[in-house]
């Protein structure tokens, strides 16, 4: 079985993406790893080189930011990366540049990977997630974030990454997809205020050409973590890559959990979900096997 790892990363320095550790986190279980570099305004490219694995093969790439609806730009830069792994490769790994896998979950990602290696019946691996807010000790759970996607598909080129590139579908189709017991860390939402808002005007122009939206981000300066409507507090484990990250934590967010802000609407469906276990109206890109 041979695995292949891909992600497509621009100005990770900049808006501050955990991509190193996002690479290594999931480097011990591929063969090759495929990073698609887009033209950046800082040292992203060496940032990936000093990585130093013989496993890390970088391409380059220059983002067409014409292409906004729908911010299609980042599933095209998604697909160069795919395109690019080995042929003779069996799974292809994504990860974007700010999740991690813990390494915990290395041996049993492998595992399902070889179980499932001769079953076509299944054409993807979904793992569910967990979405840290503010800082590294609270977890976003309300409806709007996503709770599984998949991020290990086979190595067939008539998948594509789908719209945003959260997924991927063929022929925009839902792949057939197992979950497996490995969940995806999302630090998206982890940084100082001041790269966060930074982030958010960068990423905003990816969807819109509209600058007086940019702007009004930019004016904010400092993100605002408390415009929040539900955390939960999160007393696990990090990632070991991202041990130092965390020790470097400079800025401070604190969210009191009796000022929750669920809609009605949102707690009778919180509690459809308790009881049954489905969540009603969810967004996937994979029907479970």
């Amino acid at each position: 079985m041979k695995v292949s790892g891909f992600t497509f990363i621009r100005n990770a320095e900049k808006y501050d993406y955990p991509i190193v550790e996002a690479i290594t986190s999931i480097l011990p279980v591929c063969d090759e790893f495929i990073v698609c570099v887009g033209n950046s305004d800082d040292n992203t490219e060496a940032l990936i080189q000093n990585i130093d694995s013989p496993k890390i093969k970088i391409i380059h790439s220059v983002w067409d930011d014409s292409l906004r609806t729908g911010g299609q730009v980042l599933a095209i830069e998604t697909n160069k990366a795919f395109d690019a792994i080995s042929p003779d490769s069996d799974w292809a790994f994504y990860i974007q540049g700010d999740e991690c896998v813990h390494e915990k979950y290395l041996s049993t990602i492998v595992k399902e990977m070889q179980d499932n290696l001769n079953n076509p019946k299944i054409e993807c691996l979904v793992f569910s997630y967990l979405h840290f807010y503010g800082n590294y000790h609270y977890t976003a759970n309300s409806r709007g974030w996503y709770r599984r996607e998949m991020r290990i598909i086979r190595n067939d080129k008539t998948i594509r990454s789908y719209r945003d590139a959260q997924g991927f579908r063929r022929d925009n189709k839902h792949l057939k997809g197992k979950l497996i017991d490995a969940t995806i860390y999302h630090y998206g939402w982890v940084k100082n205020p001041y790269f966060q808002t930074q982030k958010r005007a960068g990423f905003t122009a990816l969807y819109t050409e509209d600058n007086t939206v940019i702007t009004k981000i930019k004016q904010e300066e400092l993100f605002d973590y408390s415009k929040i409507d539900n955390l939960e507090e999160f007393s696990g484990s990090h990632p070991q890559t991202m041990q130092k990250r965390i020790s470097a934590q400079d800025w401070d967010f604190e969210f009191d959990m009796s000022k929750r802000k669920l809609s009605t609407k949102d707690r009778i469906l919180r509690f459809i979900e308790k009881v049954t276990g489905k969540r009603l109206f969810e967004f996937r890109n994979y029907d479970l096997v």
